[in-house]
């Protein structure tokens, strides 16, 4: 019997800067036939994947110990950015300001994100995964303390920019460190937990927020005071381990030019006149994405609690019902992705997310919760395929500026959802709260964003390229082994190995 590394085979479809499998050579390919193999690649591969405990137990301690730091950092990232929206009413009291006006808390960090995507991105890839990210838990630590100590709307304003800065570079070295030494049957399964870490650091700041805020005299400012402790213990655990393999195989090849740094450089030029259109593609799935997830998430609170009137209570168990679905949608769409392809896996996503639509955002009641959790379910197994879907379709040597970037560019141009579902949904006001507070319809402005949002993203899977399988070792990284060639014959290195031709040097050099 056939071990389950045997049986699995990998898929790539025409990407458009024609990828195609085993390295074979790129093949002119006209709008039209490309657009013809959107119908085509959708059918599902359905190749032999063994089951998910199977899987799991493929992990070696060291590929566990970087999938548990990218994880832990992944989840604490999101807890931290999720504080606001716990607190959204507490900070517009406390600035006595209005709660669209403290959304932009929500957008201004949003917008940084990608400035630290782009440095914390190029290090990375050049110096290695782990100073870069013992750096950035360094500044969430320095960012949250500071949230915490804010005392006038401006230097909430300015605080929470830095902390975009800080939270921008995470995802991407979180990805890179837990998934690119994984086994290639797991990663499907890997990145859907991955990106559970997002559910769960929501889950984890709705549960703190009921227990921290307005429980002492310090109001909401002890959530964001408990949110700098944690990096501390990511940060020792990240210490402990070393550079990823992946990333060392890359380095030794560099090193071999004696311009390391020439030839990372020069392997970006490459990516950049080879992949200009596949980069500007992930730019743009990556911002439907986020549009998905924020415009569902970022204001749900405030529907329970403004619009339906829900108790503190109701709104912690509305809350965790949505995240156990947004837990077992990752895990199970990010497994099944292996299965039936990533396009294939993110479309159904869509489907689903259509049909819970209208009882997610109308439904009156306890029966939302249901109508949350299938949202949640759906939306969050499209998010456990998107970490790896990313890194499939970039380049190894930039995978986590490439992945990173695109996710936080995406989170720019999709910054201001939460301020677009506030600002509209003050022209439907609902009947004043019996403590006279004012009520606004939100559900109905969440509504129309997000039947907009999930069309584009349909469209948008649909006419993109797949790499399900796709290496990310140095000696699958096309562009690198073409800058090492060039620095090989250029450079004269074949004096030190005058018997070994291109691909014996980078051969002996891995």
């Amino acid at each position: 019997m056939q071990s389950p590394k045997l049986e699995y085979q990998s898929v790539l479809t025409p990407a458009p800067d024609h990828l195609q499998q085993n390295g074979a050579e790129e093949e002119n390919m006209s709008a039209g036939e490309y657009l013809r193999t959107r119908f085509t690649t959708l059918k599902p591969p359905m190749v032999s994947v063994a089951n998910p405990i199977t899987l799991l137990k493929m992990l070696d301690r060291s590929q566990w110990m970087n999938f548990g730091v990218g994880f832990a950092a992944w989840t604490w990232d999101a807890f931290d950015f999720f504080t606001v929206s716990m607190t959204l009413s507490d900070l517009a009291k406390t600035f006595d300001k209005s709660k669209a006006d403290i959304t932009w808390g929500i957008s201004v960090t949003l917008m940084f994100r990608s400035v630290g995507a782009i440095f914390f991105g190029i290090t990375a890839d050049r110096y290695g995964r782990k100073w870069p990210f013992i750096i950035n838990n360094i500044l969430f630590i320095i960012l949250e303390l500071a949230t915490g100590f804010c005392y006038s709307f401006e230097s909430f304003m300015v605080v929470r920019g830095l902390y975009g800065v800080a939270m921008g570079g995470m995802w991407g070295m979180a990805a890179t460190t837990a998934i690119e030494d994984a086994p290639v049957e797991a990663r499907g399964l890997i990145s859907g937990i991955l990106e559970i870490g997002y559910s769960f650091g929501y889950l984890l700041a709705v549960v703190f927020a009921r227990l921290l805020v307005n429980t002492t005299s310090h109001g909401w400012r002890p959530l964001f005071w408990f949110g700098a402790c944690p990096p501390v213990l990511i940060i020792l655990w990240r210490m402990a381990l070393p550079e990823t393999k992946a990333f060392q195989d890359r380095q030794r090849l560099r090193d071999a030019t004696h311009n390391a740094g020439g030839m990372f450089l020069a392997e970006g030029k490459l990516v950049l006149k080879k992949k200009w259109l596949l980069l500007t593609y992930l730019v743009a799935l990556a911002s439907a994405m986020n549009f998905f997830s924020h415009g569902s998430q970022d204001l749900y609170p405030t529907l329970l609690k403004n619009t339906l009137q829900f108790s503190s209570d109701q709104v912690t168990v509305a809350q965790v019902v949505a995240n156990i679905g947004a837990v077992i949608g990752g895990t199970v769409f990010g497994y099944y992705s292996q299965v039936f392809g990533r396009r294939l896996s993110l479309l159904a996503c869509c489907v689903l997310a259509a049909a819970v639509l209208y009882p997610y955002c109308f439904t009156e009641g306890n029966g939302i919760m249901g109508a949350a959790f299938f949202m949640q379910f759906a939306v969050m197994g499209a998010w456990g395929i998107i970490p790896i879907h990313l890194m499939e379709l970039s380049p190894p040597s930039y995978s986590t500026l490439i992945t990173g970037t695109s996710y936080q560019l995406g989170n720019l141009i999709s910054s201001t959802a939460s301020t677009i579902e506030a600002t509209l949904s003050e022209v439907y006001p609902l009947p004043p709260a019996a403590n006279g507070e004012e009520r606004y319809e939100y559900g109905k402005v969440m509504a129309a964003l997000l039947a907009v949002v999930i069309a584009v993203l349909a469209v948008l899977i649909f006419l993109g390229p797949e790499a399900r399988g796709h290496e990310f070792d140095a000696a699958h990284d096309q562009d690198l082994v073409e800058a090492v060639m060039e620095a090989h014959h250029g450079e004269g290195l074949e004096k030190n190995s005058e018997t070994h031709h291109g691909d014996d040097f980078i051969e002996k050099k891995l």
